[in-house]
């Protein structure tokens, strides 16, 4: 008897648990929201009588879980951050933009687009030539000036005048700063770099083009006399490329043996002497260069490779 008191009392305390949980939520809470404008009154009190009834049919489960999900709830350690004050280095952010899938399907080389000649083709070609690093395209844009099409020829042309210009503007700027005392070593440097880049594109006239070889040559040798740290094997290598392409020998000739003489353990100590005594055509000269590359420690490229198959 005394165990069916203590249920009937657990049921009743349950029930009464369950009906004062309703009528506070269900009743005064949500008329009081409901008071304030908030909406979805009718949903809160849905859920209200649903939990009721829960509570119901479960007994002391029911209201335990439910008062534990409350305190867990508001427990410091689940409320939400306040991060008014973190401040996010932009600078972090890569922002991944999404390819032009429709624009690649349609991009095709310059110059097959040129020898094709198709008028629709070769302008969208064009134009997206000149969307990108025009400066490393001049070469390509140059081939467009001989074509048929007019318009595509205007603007080639007009690309051409403005980057050359600019050009002749800023080499001439950089030269008369680098005949200032005291030297500037990176003034020296920056139009080294500067003009290999548009210089090697062979875009000027050839009397223009020696001229601005005699001027990287100056800058070159101010380095040499200076800085000889700043002549990389990158640079040697592109002033005596210079050279040989306009087929100075002598000059092309001094800047290989300073290059072997700034950078013995570089590939292109060894390279530009390849090329400069193939193009001399000093067949003796060309095999003495082959066969050090071949006994050196340097790591050799797979052009190189190819070379030396071909010759050995």
């Amino acid at each position: 008897m005394r165990d069916e008191r203590g249920f009937l009392l657990l049921i009743f305390i349950n029930f009464l648990a369950a009906v004062i949980y309703l009528l506070w939520n269900a009743v005064f809470w949500v008329t009081f929201q409901e008071g304030k404008g908030t909406e979805d009154v009718g949903e809160n009190r849905r859920s209200y009588f649903l939990r009721f009834i829960v509570m119901l049919l479960c007994p002391v489960v029911a209201p335990l879980f439910f008062l534990f999900s409350y305190l867990i709830y508001h427990l410091p350690v689940w409320t939400e951050l306040n991060l008014w004050d973190v401040i996010f280095s932009k600078e972090r952010v890569r922002i991944q933009l999404k390819a032009d899938e429709e624009r690649e399907r349609n991009v095709v080389p310059l110059e097959e687009a040129i020898t094709v000649n198709e008028k629709t083709n070769l302008r969208m070609v064009m134009m997206n030539v000149l969307k990108g690093d025009i400066q490393s395209s001049l070469s390509t844009v140059s081939l467009a000036l001989k074509i048929n099409d007019t318009e595509t020829s205007h603007y080639a042309a007009s690309v051409l005048s403005d980057v050359l210009n600019e050009f002749r503007s800023n080499v001439q700027k950089m030269y008369v700063e680098m005949q200032k005392e005291p030297v500037c070593i990176e003034v020296a440097e920056a139009m080294i770099d500067y003009m290999n880049q548009i210089l090697e594109q062979r875009v000027f006239t050839e009397i223009e083009q020696r001229h601005y070889i005699q001027m990287l040559d100056e800058a070159a040798e101010l380095l040499y006399d200076y800085s000889e740290g700043s002549l990389t094997a990158k640079r040697c290598e592109g002033i005596c490329m210079r050279f040989l392409e306009e087929r100075e020998f002598e000059g092309a000739k001094k800047w290989c043996q300073r290059l072997s003489e700034l950078h013995a353990d570089e590939l292109a100590a060894y390279t530009c002497k390849l090329k400069l005594y193939f193009t001399m055509k000093n067949r003796d000269a060309f095999f003495e260069a082959l066969e050090s590359l071949k006994e050196s420690d340097v790591v050799i490229d797979y052009e190189t490779l190819e070379l030396i198959r071909l010759f050995s």
